[in-house]
C-alpha cells in the first residue's frame, strides 16, 4: 500500500502566481537541498515506459483522442526557462546552472523510495511501498517533512517569494485536488467485488477519517460546516477520471506490478489527514476490508444512491443522518462503519488469530466508533475533522461569527499549513491534544531512508548509493547508465515483495560499484529483483 498527495500551494505575496512555476519550485529546492555531491540523486527522471493511465479495470482502454487531457499522466510534464521568467519564476539560482540550456526539474525519485512531482499544478509526494498501514503514514508523514524543507529552502532564497503548502483537498474557489491511496489486490478477485464491497465502506469511512471542511457545495453555495473535503466534488459511483466526474470508485487498471498476478485499487476519495490516527485508520480499516472482500466475507450491503449518501453523510457533523439501502433499511454513516467493523472483528476471529497491526486497527476502530456515537466532540484528539469543528466553534462562540464569516474560512485553511510555527494542527499537536502514533525521529529516519520490505528497498539503494549511475527510475524498473555499455541497462522491479533489505542488503554491500553491481544482476547471481 502507499498514498499520494497533492499540496494546496500558494505564495501569499503574489497572488495571481502560476502553480504551476510555484510547484516546480518546491521540486526545485528540495533537490537542491540534497544538490551536494548527490548526483543523479536531483534529478533522476521519471521512467514512463510502463504507465498506463487509459486501461480500464472493466476491460478496455480509452482512446487516447477520446481522454481528458488531465487523465494523459504518461506525459511528462514540461516546464522551461522561459515560461519561468515570463512568469516570474525568480532567480535561476534555485534551479542550477543549467537553467538555460535543460528543462526544469518536475520529478524526483528520492532516495527514501518515495516520486516528489509536479502534478496537476500542484506539488505531489507519493510514498514508497509498504506493507503495514502504520508504514503506509510514517512515509507519508515523510513527505510532509520533504515539501517542508523545500519551503524553507525557497524562504531563505533572495529574490523569491515564500510559497506555503497546506495539506488539505480545496481551494474553496471550486477547485478540489487529491490525496490518494493504493492497495495491491490479487488480480484474481473480480473487480466487481470489490466495488460492491467498498461503495458503502467509502461512503461511510467519511465519519472517522474525514478532514472536515467550512462551506457546502463545490463552490460553498451554502453555509455550514462538513465532514469530508472531498466528498461534494463526487458525481458517479465506478468511472476512470480522477479530476472530472471522480468516481467512489475508480477503475484505472495500471498495477506498477506483473499485470497477470496484480491489480492496484487507486482511491481517490479520502482526504489529506494530518491527524496520524485518522491516517493509521484511513489505510488500516481499508485493507481489513479488502482482506474481507478477497475471502468473500465483505458485508451484503448496498446504497440505494451512494453519491448522494456520500455528500448527505458529509453535510451532517451530528453524525445522526440517515441514508438508504437496497432493502429499505435506513441507515447513519456510524451504522455502516459499524456494521464493517464488526464483521472484520468476527473475520479476523474466525481466522484463527491475528497479528498485532490488525488487534491496534479494530480496537482503535471500534473504539472510535463508540466515542462518536456518545458524543463526536470526545474525539477531537484523533479526528481531524472533530479536531477542526472545536476550533471553529471557539472562534464562533467567541467573536458571534455566522458559518459565512471569512475568518472561519482563514481557521479552516490554517488548520492544513504545513508550517509547524502556523499549521493549527501542529500547534494542538504541540501542546499534546492530538494523539500521536509516531515519533519525530521516526519521520526524520525515513525522510532519507526505504522501508526494508518491498522493492522501495532497492529502488532507494540504488539511488543513494549509484546515483550518479541511476538515470531513470520509476515503481517498477531502475535505469542504469553505464561507461562500459553502450545501452542503457534497465532493470526490471515489477515483483513488490522482492528486493526488499532480506533479499538485496548483501548484494548491495558485495557490489564494489555500480557497474559490479549491475553485472551481478544480470549475469543472474542475483534473482531477487527481476520478475
Amino acid at each position: 500500500m502507499g498514498t499520494e498527495t497533492e499540496y494546496g500551494v500558494l505564495a501569499p505575496s503574489l497572488p495571481s502566481a502560476n502553480a504551476t512555476v510555484l510547484s516546480s519550485q518546491i521540486v526545485n529546492a528540495y533537490a537542491a537541498t540534497l544538490r551536494a555531491g548527490a548526483g543523479n540523486l536531483t534529478g533522476t527522471r521519471w521512467d514512463y515506459t510502463d504507465e498506463a493511465p487509459l486501461n480500464d479495470a472493466r476491460g478496455f482502454a480509452v482512446p487516447r483522442a477520446a481522454a481528458d487531457p488531465t487523465s494523459l499522466t504518461d506525459e511528462p510534464p514540461v516546464l522551461d526557462a522561459e515560461q519561468i521568467a515570463m512568469e516570474g519564476g525568480g532567480p535561476a539560482a534555485l534551479y542550477g546552472e543549467q537553467l538555460q540550456e535543460n528543462p526544469v526539474l518536475m520529478n524526483m525519485v528520492l532516495g527514501n523510495g518515495a516520486r516528489l512531482y509536479v502534478d496537476h499544478a500542484h506539488p505531489e509526494y507519493s510514498s514508497p511501498e509498504v506493507t503495514r498501514p502504520r508504514d503506509a503514514v510514517l512515509w507519508d508523514k515523510a513527505g510532509d517533512a520533504v515539501v517542508l524543507a523545500a519551503m524553507r529552502h525557497i524562504a531563505r532564497m533572495p529574490g523569491f517569494a515564500p510559497v506555503n503548502l497546506y495539506k488539505n483537498n480545496t481551494d474553496n474557489k471550486g477547485a478540489s485536488y487529491g490525496s490518494h491511496e493504493n492497495y495491491l489486490v490479487p488480480r484474481s478477485v473480480p473487480f466487481g467485488a470489490l466495488a460492491s464491497g467498498l461503495v458503502p465502506f467509502f461512503v461511510s469511512r467519511q465519519v472517522i477519517v474525514g478532514s472536515g471542511r467550512v462551506g457546502i457545495g463545490t463552490s460553498n453555495q451554502r453555509q455550514g460546516f462538513q465532514l469530508s473535503q472531498r466528498a461534494d466534488f463526487f458525481e458517479t459511483e465506478v468511472g476512470l477520471e480522477t479530476t472530472i466526474r471522480r468516481p467512489i470508485i475508480n477503475t484505472r487498471d495500471e498495477p506498477h506490478a506483473v499485470a497477470e498476478k496484480y491489480r492496484r485499487l487507486h482511491v481517490i476519495i479520502g482526504d489529506a489527514n494530518l491527524s496520524e490516527v485518522s491516517a493509521l485508520l484511513k489505510v488500516g480499516t481499508t485493507s481489513l476490508v479488502l482482506s474481507m472482500i478477497e475471502a468473500g466475507r465483505a458485508p451484503a450491503l448496498e446504497l440505494r444512491d451512494p453519491v448522494g449518501a456520500l455528500q448527505a453523510i458529509s453535510h451532517d457533523p451530528s453524525l445522526g443522518q440517515l441514508v438508504e439501502l437496497t432493502d429499505g433499511r435506513m441507515v447513519t454513516g456510524l451504522d455502516l462503519q459499524e456494521m464493517y467493523c464488526e464483521a472484520a472483528a468476527a473475520y479476523s476471529r474466525a481466522g484463527g488469530g491475528t497479528d498485532a497491526d490488525t488487534e491496534d486497527i479494530l480496537a482503535r476502530w471500534s473504539s472510535l466508533l463508540g466515542t462518536l456515537k456518545r458524543d463526536p466532540l470526545e474525539a477531537a484528539a484523533s479526528v481531524d475533522w472533530v479536531a477542526k469543528l472545536k476550533l471553529l466553534q471557539a472562534y464562533r462562540e467567541r467573536d458571534g461569527l455566522a458559518w459565512s464569516d471569512a475568518r472561519l474560512h482563514l481557521v479552516d485553511l490554517q488548520y492544513s499549513d504545513m508550517r509547524p510555527e502556523k499549521g493549527l494542527y501542529y500547534r494542538l499537536a504541540a501542546r499534546g491534544q492530538m494523539e500521536r502514533v509516531l515519533a519525530d525521529e521516526e519521520i526524520a529516519r525515513a525522510v532519507s531512508s526505504p522501508p526494508d520490505d518491498t522493492r522501495a528497498y532497492f529502488r532507494g539503494n540504488c539511488l543513494t548509493r549509484f546515483p550518479k549511475e541511476v538515470i531513470g527510475a520509476s515503481w517498477d524498473s531502475i535505469i542504469f547508465e553505464l561507461p562500459s555499455r553502450r545501452r542503457l541497462q534497465r532493470i526490471p522491479t515489477r515483483e513488490p515483495l522482492r528486493g526488499t533489505r532480506a533479499l538485496t542488503e548483501e548484494l548491495f554491500n558485495a557490489s564494489a560499484d555500480a557497474e559490479d553491481f549491475v553485472t551481478r544482476l544480470l549475469t543472474g547471481s542475483d534473482a531477487s529483483v527481476a520478475p
